[in-house]
């Protein structure tokens, strides 16, 4: 059984939103995306956030980045003003 469950990862997720407003995480798919993701970017050589233990795997720590908040789901609004900001930002250079 994976620990923590993906109800608790969707719940630390989605701990920002509003009452009303939708949710970011939805699904158990988002957050295999969100992890797996992240593990690939731990292997290509970024810095974990948080501290890691000798032989713990990279999609181990995205979990747990994930459930301490360290990193956070973009919603589909967020992640086209991100590159929309990142567009524009490489227009001015």
């Amino acid at each position: 059984m994976l620990r923590p469950s993906y109800s608790d990862l969707m719940k630390v997720v989605n701990s920002e939103v509003e009452p009303g407003e939708e949710r970011v995480v939805s699904s158990r798919y988002s957050i295999v995306m969100a992890t797996s993701k992240r593990a690939r970017q731990i292997i290509a050589g970024h810095e974990p956030m948080i501290r890691v233990k000798p032989g713990e795997k990279p999609l181990s720590v995205a979990v747990e980045e994930l459930r301490q908040s360290k990193i956070r789901i973009l919603g589909d609004e967020e992640e086209t003003e991100t590159a929309q900001e990142t567009i524009g930002q490489a227009g001015q250079e």
